[in-house]
This record gives structure tokens, C-alpha cells and sequence, in this order.
């Protein structure tokens, strides 16, 4: 896919504040510093669209980018660690269950996951209560340059291992690094796929 035109639109505090839902959303979560903003901006052949910190939870609101006039990338607060006070992350908290079980044109949710540690249970816990919710999403392994791909490999499977612990079959992934470009077809591939479904079902409903 080409990346003809990207800019950012809004920064959301809450559902309410999302714009008009007649676009498709592809939304990007995880941990603090896992990469987020990083992977976007690789994903949309920018350098700085998405900010990159070096502080942990950085990302305080929705923030909504419009790419080529015809679906939204939304780049979501972090889950876990955050030098922000309780309260407030206990506010994010439930502004992003309204968001993630509300948002009927959220097509899907990318959970990125380090592929440098050992599975974490705020991850696993994440991806866990997706699955109960019943939300579209896929697991998006980062950083898969900063390591051997042997060790990328066996960590990947332990975090696996991890979730056929509590699923049936695992989930759709990808895996990802943000200085080799690894991944970034295969998840535009997915957009594009998943978008043109999206249309075709808007126009059987019209």
C-alpha cells in the first residue's frame, strides 16, 4: 500500500470525543515503551507522526491519524506502568473498555508485545480479557531486531505457550521491527484486506 497522505486529526479523551465513526479504525496498544510509536510510524513512512518518548506513559489520550482520506489509525494509551497517579490511570482504564467494546468501526485492535523479555502478565492478562470481551485484535511481536532471531523465536513461543493456556488457537500475529521495515507489508496487507471487507459490508447495509 501506498501512504499517499497521513496527518493527525484529533486527540480523544474519552469516547465521546472520538470523531464520526464512518471510517474504518485500526487501533495500536501495549505496554509502556514497547515500541508503539515507533511501529506507526514506520507503518506510515513518517518519520515523527506518532511521538516517541523516552518516558513511560507518555500517551495520555486517543490520538486519531487519517491515512489517504479513508481509514484512521488510532494510537492508544499504554497499559501497565505509567508515572501517572492512580486515579488517572484508573480513568484511561475505563475510557479504553468504552472505546475498544463501544466503537463499532474499530475493524481491529493490535496488541504489541516486546519480543526481547519473557511473557508479562499485564500482557497476557490484556490479551485474555480481549478474548472474553470478544474483540478483533492481533499480537504484534516489536523489536524483533534487538536480539537473535533464535532468542526472538524462543520467546515468542513461550509467550505462546502462555496463552494455549487459556485458548484454543492462538491468535493472528505478526512479528515486527521498526529499523528493518520486518512486518510492515504484512500489516499494511492486513488493513487493506480487512478495510475493503469493511466497505463492502457498509454497502450491503445502505
Amino acid at each position: 500500500m501506498l501512504i499517499e497522505s497521513a496527518k493527525f486529526t484529533i486527540s480523544a479523551a474519552s469516547l465521546k470525543d472520538c470523531p464520526k465513526g464512518d471510517l474504518p479504525e485500526y487501533a495500536f496498544i501495549g505496554r509502556s515503551n514497547v515500541g508503539k510509536s515507533s511501529l506507526i510510524n514506520t507503518l506510515l513512512q513518517r518519520n515523527e507522526l506518532a511521538r516517541t518518548s523516552s518516558t513511560p506513559g507518555k500517551t495520555i489520550t486517543m490520538n486519531y491519524f487519517l491515512i489517504n482520506e479513508d481509514w484512521y489509525v488510532v494510537d492508544l494509551p499504554g497499559y501497565g506502568y505509567a508515572k501517572r497517579s492512580k486515579t488517572l490511570r484508573s480513568a484511561w482504564e475505563k475510557s479504553l473498555w468504552q472505546y475498544l467494546k463501544s466503537r463499532e468501526n474499530l475493524v481491529n485492535l493490535f496488541v504489541l508485545v516486546d519480543s526481547r523479555i519473557p511473557p508479562q502478565e499485564k500482557d497476557l492478562t490484556f490479551i485474555n480479557e480481549l478474548g472474553e470481551a470478544g474483540i478483533p485484535f492481533s499480537i504484534v511481536y516489536t523489536k524483533l531486531d534487538k536480539l537473535k532471531a533464535i532468542e526472538a523465536e524462543e520467546n515468542i513461543k513461550q509467550f505462546e505457550a502462555k496463552l494455549l493456556e487459556n485458548w484454543e488457537e492462538l491468535p493472528s500475529s505478526f512479528q515486527t521491527s521498526s529499523v528493518s521495515k520486518l512486518g510492515k507489508e504484512e500489516l499494511l496487507k492486513f488493513i487493506v484486506k480487512h478495510s475493503k471487507n469493511w466497505y463492502q459490508d457498509l454497502q450491503r447495509k445502505l
